[in-house]
């Protein structure tokens, strides 16, 4: 392994856990990347470099924050070869396999090759001239102000469900415990191949979500009684759309990968986080 790229908590403090990840990197005679607007932050021993050449660069990438620092690290490496290491600093997440404490013991089984490589798949969604990936969801979203969000769902280029919400989610199986799951979308393994259609706090009797699979053509059109919406991917704004606009969205197998050393399964995790764990009684 020649290269490690870091991707930081935006305002948490990770330098003793970067030190110790340069230690091993440089005592296996690996460099080590950090973001140049990260490592000027917390004076690190990491070389700066901007996100483009650490994704073409990095033969694993190791995030250090919660869900949305691995979500970063993920969209970071999206067509890439690196695989992403999510350790979680902070509140418990779904993404990251180890916390603090576990990271020797998970770096030395990276060097030991005990270790798999799991395949996530993204979503991206055009409009107009415009492109977004995501990782976890793109969302069509209510403007303050405006008129509610009115959304056809079209699959396979013919109409099945119009939804009046707040706002309508598409969520790969990885963001189905996200903004989906708040507004009552299922849990979907992250094996599963598709998208998945919830719209949030709906005005029609229809208000269940919809799982297309990943062959499936699908497309938002926003309807003529709809306000103006803004396009969100994976909680970052990166556009808007009127009244008359389609938004095509495609999934895409395999856009990341995340290391997995085998501690924990999808299912506990999400016991965890959700608190499942003696929800429901047998016998």
């Amino acid at each position: 392994m020649g290269t490690v790229g870091l991707v930081l908590h935006p305002e948490r403090t990770c330098a003793p856990i970067v030190d110790a990840v340069v230690r091993w990197s440089r005592a296996r005679g690996a460099k080590v990347l950090g973001l140049a607007a990260e490592v000027a932050r917390i004076g690190c021993e990491a070389v700066p470099v901007e996100a483009d050449e650490m994704a073409a660069s990095a033969d694993l990438v190791i995030s250090l924050g919660g869900d949305g620092t691995m979500l970063r690290a993920m969209r970071l490496v999206v067509g890439g070869h690196a695989p992403v290491l999510g350790v979680n600093v902070g509140r418990l997440g779904f993404l990251a396999e180890v916390d603090m404490p576990e990271l020797p013991a998970a770096l030395d089984a990276i060097d030991d090759r005990r270790f798999t490589v799991e395949a996530r798949s993204g979503v991206h969604a055009r409009f107009g001239d415009a492109g977004e990936t995501a990782l976890n969801d793109v969302v069509l979203l209510r403007s303050p102000g405006h008129r509610s969000a009115a959304v056809a769902v079209m699959v396979q280029n013919q109409p099945f469900v119009a939804y009046t919400a707040d706002a309508v989610v598409v969520a790969t199986p990885t963001g189905s415990t996200a903004y989906s799951f708040s507004a009552g979308g299922p849990i979907v393994s992250p094996n599963a191949e598709g998208l998945l259609v919830t719209p949030v706090a709906p005005h029609a009797a229809f208000n269940r979500s919809v799982f297309l699979s990943s062959g499936e053509v699908l497309a938002l059109e926003v309807q003529p009684q709809s306000g103006d919406l803004a396009v969100e991917a994976d909680g970052l704004l990166v556009g808007h759309v009127s009244p008359g606009d389609v938004v095509e969205v495609t999934m895409l197998p395999g856009a990341a990968r995340v290391v997995r050393l085998g501690h924990t399964t999808f299912y506990q995790r999400a016991q965890r986080k959700l608190r499942l764990t003696g929800s429901a009684e047998l016998g």
